[in-house]
């Protein structure tokens, strides 16, 4: 069975509850109590039949005094969750500069799962300072047509959690809404993100590379460079005439079975 990894990023404004909605959903608790996060990762499996499907979920720290961290997340994320509090305009406000790192970051932000989630809609009754219209006004009519999607949730009632991380499976083309996907216990992972991706603006079309985890691009071209298959001396050294003739008939014969096989009976 194949494996696939996205990099799920969650950013956000201080105490909006992104830590919450995290813990929600992966471990089924919650609490009230207040504790600024600098940057946390968790790893989530779903077995999607011929694909596990290996999603990193990265909880960032909402402070803005960690400007070099916030670019790297974004510049290596596959998809990003946006959560303001229903009960705070200057949350929203912060969404929106989010959103405008990633248009400046990011050149394929278009086609980027994208979920803009509405978190304390427990105490929206009471406190609301953001209509849900206002922020999908700001979506969808203000905005260049995005892959987005506007929820609002409750991470204390466990209102819409599931449905935040469904939603973003289901725009990145790997889970349909109504999919029902077995999932494997939550494994926890350092903070520290070890693997590096070399394209990230293809992932969802599938043509995204996953670099070694364990091994720097340094240390990779300087294999590369001392490998003599792949060396530059290697690749200018000529061909030999019998083996551009061996090549020749080995194509003519491909290039005849192909037809064959394309013949319309």
């Amino acid at each position: 069975m194949a494996d696939e990894r996205i990099r799920l990023v969650i950013l956000g404004g201080a105490g909006v509850g992104k830590s919450c909605i995290v813990k929600r959903f992966l471990t089924k608790t919650y609490t009230d109590k207040y504790r600024a996060t600098v940057e946390d990762l968790y790893n989530r499996e779903y077995d999607l039949g011929t694909v596990t499907l290996k999603v990193d979920i990265l909880d960032t720290s909402g402070d803005m005094q960690f400007p070099a961290m916030r670019r790297l997340s974004i510049a290596t994320a596959h998809a990003f969750l946006l959560v303001y509090a229903t009960t705070s305009a200057q949350s929203f406000l912060s969404v929106k500069q989010c959103f405008e790192e990633i248009r400046e970051q990011r050149a394929d932000f278009q086609d980027i799962p994208i979920v803009i989630a509405g978190n304390k809609s427990d105490l929206a009754q009471t406190h609301r300072e953001v209509k849900l219209e206002e922020v999908s006004d700001w979506v969808y009519c203000e905005l260049p047509k995005l892959r987005a999607k506007v929820l609002e949730c409750s991470a204390k009632d466990n209102y819409n959690i599931t449905e935040l991380f469904k939603t973003l499976l289901s725009l990145s083309k790997y889970v349909t809404a109504g999919n029902s996907s077995s999932e494997t216990p939550l494994k926890r992972r350092s903070s520290a993100y070890v693997s590096a991706t070399s394209k990230v603006s293809n992932f969802f079309t599938g043509k995204t590379r996953v670099a070694s985890p364990s091994i720097s691009q340094e240390k990779r071209q300087a294999l590369l460079d001392s490998d003599p298959a792949t060396s530059g001396e290697s690749k200018l050294k000529p061909r030999s005439r019998s083996l551009i003739r061996r090549s020749s008939r080995k194509t003519k014969q491909q290039i005849q079975n192909a037809n064959d096989d394309c013949n319309i009976q």
